[in-house]
C-alpha cells in the first residue's frame, strides 16, 4: 500500500483573487474584459480568476515589445549591462525561493521541496546566461594581407515565449533569460493551468531594472492568446514546451511567416537496465526519474527496459520500493509525489491507469492513493511484462506511471528503446564501458544519461529528436536561437576581383 501524508491542506497567505496581463509595464485586463477559472489541483476549487488573451491583447502587447525593441534601451546596452539586470533578478529570484515554491506548489500541486529546487534552478539559469553573454566570443576569420571576416551577433526582435504548465517558473526562466540576455525584447504566454507563478515575473523584472515594454506577459488559452502569438508577422521566434501534437500546429502556423522555432516536446524515454548494472542504484534512479515532479516531466524515463537474468528480481524490488513511495499533499515537506496539476489531466492518467490493467502485469498502485477520496492524487503505478504494442509503451502518460518490460539481447534492447514517435531522453545502465559508448551513440534520443539520474550541465544542448522536438537550446545553442550571426566580410590591401565590361 502506498504510504500516505494526511497533513491537513495549506492555501497560502495573500493569494491574489484576479490575475491580469502585464504589457508595456501595466497590468491590464483583457481588451474584451473575458476572464477564465484557475483551479488548485488538491481540491479542484477554482481559487482566482485569470485575464483570458486574445488577439486584441497579444497585439498590444506584441506592439509594445516591438516599441522596445527599435526605440528602447535594451538592444543597444553593452553585454555588461545586460549581465547586470539579469544578476539583479537571479538575486531577487533567490531571495525569494521559498515564496515563489509555495506558489507554484500549490498552484501546479508540485510537492514543495521540489518546487523548492525549481525555483533556485530558475535563478541559476538567470545567473548562468548572465555570465555567459558577457564572457562569448565570436568567430573571426582571417586571410593575412587580403581579408579580415567576423562573425556580429545581433538580437533578433520579439521573442514569442510559449510555455507548459510542469514546473512553469523553472521553465519560463529556461526562455526568459537567454532572450533577454541576448537583447531581445518578449512576450510570454504561460500555460493557462498554472499562471500563478509567471504573474510574479513582472514584480521581478522592474525591481531589477528592466525597462518598460522588454518583459510583456498574457495569459489566455493556447487556442486564443498562443495562436495569435505564432501567427503575429512581427513575432519572428517562437520558443514552445509542450505536447508534441500542439508542436505540429505550432509549425504549421508558423510556416507561412517563415519564423525561427525551437520546440521541446513529448518524450517517453526509455530507461535501460543490464544485467551487470549495480542494481540499487538503478531501482533509485529509475523510481525518481519517474516519480519525481509527479511524473509530468517531459524526460521521465517512463519505460524500463530490463535484461532477462536480473527482470524478476528487478520488478519485484521496483514495485515494493514504488509502493513506499510517499503521496501527500503538496505543501508536506516529507511528500514524494503530490497532486496532478488538473482535473482533465487527472482523468487523462486515470484512463491510461485503467488501460494499463488490459496490457501488462499491475504489480504497484493503479488507483487512488489510500485516504485522498478528493483532488487530483494518483498512487505511483507500475506494470510489468508490458509488450511493445501496448498503448502505455508507446504513449506518453505524463504522470506517475512506468512500464516495465523484459529484453534478452543487447540488439533487442536496442530495438526496443527506438520503438516509439519519441525520442527525447534514455537513460542507459551498465558497467560494460564499449557497451555504454556503443549502445548510447546508436539510441534514438537527443540527450543520453549514463549510470545516472537526469543531472544536467547548463551549457550542455537540450533538445530531441523525432516527435520529441526541433532545435536544441542550452548554452551557445540558446544564444545561437535568439541571434542573428551576421557576417562582415572585410578586404585588405588591393582589391582582387574580376574586372567584367572594361572593353
Amino acid at each position: 500500500m502506498t504510504e500516505t501524508t494526511l497533513a491537513a491542506p495549506h492555501t497560502p497567505a495573500d493569494l491574489p483573487t484576479r490575475i491580469q496581463h502585464y504589457i508595456d509595464g501595466a497590468f491590464v485586463d483583457s481588451a474584451d474584459g473575458d476572464t477564465f477559472d484557475v483551479l488548485e489541483p488538491v481540491t479542484n476549487r477554482t481559487y482566482l480568476q485569470a485575464a483570458a488573451g486574445k488577439k486584441a491583447d497579444v497585439d498590444a502587447a506584441v506592439a509594445a515589445a516591438r516599441r522596445a525593441f527599435t526605440d528602447g534601451p535594451w538592444p543597444r546596452m553593452l553585454p555588461r549591462e545586460r549581465s547586470r539586470v539579469l544578476h539583479r533578478i537571479a538575486d531577487l529570484v533567490e531571495s525569494r525561493d521559498a515564496r515563489l515554491a509555495e506558489l507554484e506548489s500549490f498552484d501546479s500541486g508540485l510537492p514543495i521541496t521540489q518546487a523548492l529546487g525549481q525555483a533556485r534552478r530558475a535563478a541559476e539559469n538567470f545567473r548562468f546566461f548572465a555570465d555567459l553573454i558577457v564572457a562569448q566570443t565570436d568567430d573571426a576569420f582571417k586571410v593575412p594581407g587580403r581579408q579580415l571576416n567576423y562573425v556580429n551577433r545581433k538580437p533578433i526582435g520579439v521573442a514569442g515565449l510559449i510555455t507548459p504548465w510542469n514546473t512553469p517558473f523553472m521553465l519560463e526562466s529556461w526562455k526568459l533569460g537567454p532572450a533577454l540576455a541576448t537583447g531581445n525584447t518578449v512576450v510570454l504566454k504561460p500555460a493557462e493551468f498554472t499562471p500563478l507563478s509567471a504573474s510574479l515575473w513582472a514584480g521581478i523584472f522592474e525591481e531589477a531594472g528592466l525597462p518598460a515594454g522588454v518583459f510583456n506577459l498574457v495569459n489566455g488559452l493556447g487556442e486564443e492568446a498562443g495562436d495569435a502569438l505564432v501567427k503575429h508577422p512581427d513575432v519572428p521566434l517562437i520558443s514552445f514546451t509542450g505536447e508534441s501534437s500542439t508542436g505540429q500546429l505550432i509549425f504549421a502556423n508558423a510556416a507561412p511567416h517563415l519564423k525561427g522555432l525551437s520546440m521541446e516536446l513529448g518524450g517517453k524515454s526509455p530507461a535501460i537496465v543490464f544485467e551487470d548494472a549495480d542494481l540499487e542504484a538503478a531501482v533509485d534512479a529509475t523510481i525518481f526519474g519517474v516519480f519525481s515532479l509527479n511524473g509530468e516531466r517531459c524526460t521521465a524515463g517512463s519505460r524500463i527496459l530490463v535484461q532477462r537474468s536480473i527482470y524478476d528480481g528487478f520488478v519485484e524490488r521496483y514495485a515494493a520500493q514504488a509502493t513506499r513511495v510517499k503521496v501527500g499533499y503538496p505543501h508536506d515537506p516529507e511528500t514524494e509525489v503530490g497532486a496532478l496539476v488538473h482535473p482533465e489531466h487527472f482523468a487523462k492518467v486515470m484512463s491510461y491507469v485503467e488501460l494499463g490493467k488490459s496490457e501488462g502485469r499491475l504489480v504497484a498502485g493503479g488507483g487512488r492513493p489510500e485516504g485522498f477520496a478528493e483532488g487530483n492524487f494518483v498512487a505511483p503505478t507500475v506494470f510489468a511484462d508490458v509488450p511493445p504494442t501496448a498503448r502505455i509503451f508507446q504513449e506518453e502518460i505524463f504522470g506517475p506511471v512506468v512500464a516495465i518490460t523484459p529484453f534478452d539481447t543487447d540488439a533487442e534492447a536496442l530495438a526496443l528503446a527506438n520503438d516509439t514517435k519519441y525520442g527525447l531522453a534514455a537513460y542507459l545502465w551498465t558497467n560494460d564501458l564499449t557497451r555504454a559508448h556503443n549502445f548510447s551513440q546508436a539510441i534514438e534520443a537527443g540527450m543520453v544519461w549514463l549510470n545516472s539520474n537526469n543531472v544536467r550541465d547548463l551549457r550542455t544542448p537540450f533538445g530531441g529528436v523525432k516527435a520529441s522536438g526541433l532545435g536544441h537550446e542550452g548554452g551557445y545553442r540558446s544564444i545561437d536561437f535568439y541571434t542573428d550571426q551576421q557576417a562582415v566580410h572585410i578586404t585588405l590591401g588591393e582589391p582582387h576581383h574580376p574586372t567584367f565590361g572594361k572593353n
